[in-house]
């Protein structure tokens, strides 16, 4: 009999074993094809998308309206919120959902040559009534430039902190709506920038909160990356091995990794020692035709680009009804996790192969004693 008894132990031998070769064994999650989701709605031109875990939809702005846009998996869209006090033609941009208090905050900008017009505004996802609109401060030594808010990301006590991508600074807006300007580290205007780029003018531009305590932060003109201390605003550097050009959209997954997007590239980055440098673990190649500019993690910790058409949509002379979000994956991951298939298939194999042995053993000691 102490040789099944000691079964358990075995088998807890072989899985430590493997983890400790392989790392920690993936869930499975990815089989089939990726998850691509079509919807409708007349000359949206979302730029910002997010994802409410509660709701289990996606949330996504408009260049032109002044509406907030709910996506289910299936394609369906509804209007989630309409604010017709907002300015005429202001765009809804980024988007992040606040799941403790149950809130969407979303950030509205003018474009040219609207009067220029920056704000955080906070609805209510129960009443969908807004709690808030706050006007976001100029800086002084702006020298006339017209500021860009564009990303949003908020922490565990409500506040929010908004990218301003013209001045290179950092908003923050609390819980009861009070703005102020956070963080104007020298390490945002620190890096060279070619200005025959396109893209130029945009600096810092995705923003992402870690449970941790700091932001992540990337910058469209020069594809660096900087961790912010969410207490007092001091930033550095994140040392990669390469240039993230035009990085747009940021999202963090539950198990830590860091996916960036720009219109035609996604990066999969991760860490050990907390963001003072990083690595591009996988990097996968989009089709820049729907110019994605945001990245939201869904269910499953699945991630997900919008292609929102948004070049096409500031030249103001076209219309559009359809756009998507769609599901990209990382190749590293899906042939680890094809490879983790393998070994639990073989692990299984040798548990059963271990069990027939002591099977025999015990049946052959039963044979002894009642001979």
């Amino acid at each position: 009999m102490p040789p099944i008894a000691s079964r358990p132990s075995f088998l807890s031998f072989i899985v430590i074993v493997l983890t400790i070769l392989l790392g920690p064994i993936p869930t499975l999650t990815q089989a089939g094809k990726p998850h691509h989701i079509n919807f409708r709605s007349p000359n949206l031109y979302p730029e910002g998308v997010t994802y409410d875990p509660s709701a289990q939809h996606f949330i996504v702005g408009s260049l032109h309206h002044r509406i907030i846009v709910s996506v289910s998996d299936a394609g369906i869209a509804d209007t989630l919120i309409s604010d017709p006090t907002l300015p005429e033609n202001v765009s809804v941009v980024g988007l992040t959902v606040d799941s403790v208090n149950n809130r969407l905050l979303a950030n509205i900008h003018a474009l040219a040559p609207l009067p220029e017009f920056n704000a955080l505004a906070a609805y209510d996802l129960r009443t969908r009534q807004r709690l808030f609109l706050s006007p976001l401060p100029s800086d002084d030594v702006s020298d006339g430039t017209r500021q860009i808010a564009n990303d949003v990301a908020m922490d565990f006590k409500g506040n929010a902190y908004v990218t301003n991508s013209a001045g290179n600074f950092i908003w923050k807006v609390n819980a009861q709506g009070e703005a102020s300007i956070f963080s104007k580290s020298r390490a945002f205007t620190a890096q060279p920038v070619d200005r025959d780029l396109p893209y130029s003018f945009c600096g810092l531009n995705g923003v992402a909160y870690n449970s941790k305590g700091y932001l992540l932060v990337v910058q469209s003109n020069t594809g660096k990356m900087f961790k912010v201390d969410a207490e007092d605003g001091t930033a550095r550097l994140v040392l990669l091995p390469e240039d993230m050009h035009f990085a747009d959209g940021i999202a963090i997954r539950s198990d830590g990794v860091v996916l960036v997007v720009s219109h035609k590239t996604l990066w999969f980055l991760k860490s050990q020692d907390s963001w003072g440098e990083g690595a591009v673990y996988d990097k996968i190649d989009l089709d820049p035709k729907g110019f994605p500019t945001s990245v939201a993690v869904g269910a499953e910790d699945r991630a997900y680009v919008l292609r929102g058409h948004v070049m096409e949509g500031m030249t103001g002379n076209v219309e559009r009804e359809e756009f998507s979000i769609a599901e990209v994956r990382s190749v590293k991951e899906s042939k680890e996790e094809s490879v983790w298939i393998f070994v639990l298939i073989g692990l299984g194999l040798a548990y059963f192969l271990f069990w027939r042995f002591q099977m025999r053993q015990l049946v052959g000691n039963l044979n002894k004693k009642t001979n």
